[in-house]
């Protein structure tokens, strides 16, 4: 005749008086190790502190009790599962068929979903289905299997091979962050380069437009300042001719009348 004995599993802490242990290796709320402590010794410092005996190790010799708020600690406790949870990522395989004979729209409209699912961590089964006599031109299958990895080769790399499985050829896709990482990479130096261009470029051009609009500027000025000069003195000359003779006309005239 004999039993069997049945290890608690239970993760659930023993507070206050379900602690069973006679004494305890106690630590205070600091983290201040207390020493060996009698159980009422240890819950009646607890009890003067408004706290409770928590038991933290309950497999140590003698056990670990600490004094803190179990309220608090179970809030803290679960806070810390639901951000673990939420960090966890949950990989799964998405699946998407194509045909030999879709059509463009169609094939943009599916890679583009595929993407996304690359982009959001997961494995992608692209599956090419053959109907009637398609399955002896396995070419055309592959053919679009190419494409698609071409098109998604910058977010994810080939884990599976192009393969024939009865009426369908499979290849399956997984992301590739090393190639996200340096298209990401490639793209940003992209902008960057082509934001120095436009500013140098405009930069350029106010210079180049007063460089070009400078010798108009300087001939225009140059013809009005020699207009401005000439023309006085010419004007002049010609009144002097003019009285000159003038001068002399009058002159023949007196002698004839003498």
């Amino acid at each position: 005749m004999w039993c069997r004995i049945v290890a608690e599993t239970t993760t659930e802490h023993r507070i206050n008086d379900r602690i069973r242990a006679r004494e305890v290796r106690l630590v205070d709320p600091d983290g201040v190790q207390l020493g060996i402590k009698s159980l009422p010794e240890a819950l009646a410092i607890a009890k003067e502190l408004d706290l409770d005996l928590v038991e933290v190790a309950p497999m140590a010799n003698p056990p670990v009790a600490r004094i803190m708020d179990f309220g608090k600690f179970k809030f803290d406790e679960a806070q810390r599962a639901k951000e673990s949870r939420r960090k966890t990522v949950h990989v799964g395989i998405k699946e998407m068929k194509y045909r030999p004979k879709i059509g463009p729209g169609d094939f943009d409209t599916k890679t583009r979903q595929v993407e996304k699912f690359l982009n959001e961590g997961h494995k992608v089964k692209i599956t090419i289905m053959f109907r009637g006599r398609e399955v002896y031109h396995p070419e055309h299958g592959k053919r679009i299997l190419d494409r698609i990895a071409e098109k998604v080769g910058g977010i994810a790399k080939i884990e599976a091979e192009p393969k024939l499985d009865n009426r369908n050829m499979i290849m399956v896709l997984a992301p590739d962050k090393r190639a996200r990482q340096a298209a990401a990479s490639r793209t940003a130096n992209q902008h960057r380069g082509e934001k120095s261009g436009g500013g140098a470029a405009s930069q350029e051009a106010p210079a180049s437009a007063t460089n070009g609009a400078n010798p108009a500027a300087a001939s225009t000025q140059a013809a009005a300042t020699d207009s401005a000069t000439t023309d006085p003195a010419a004007t002049t000359e010609t009144a002097t001719t003019d009285t000159a003779t003038t001068e002399v006309a009058a002159t023949t005239a007196t002698t004839e009348e003498g």
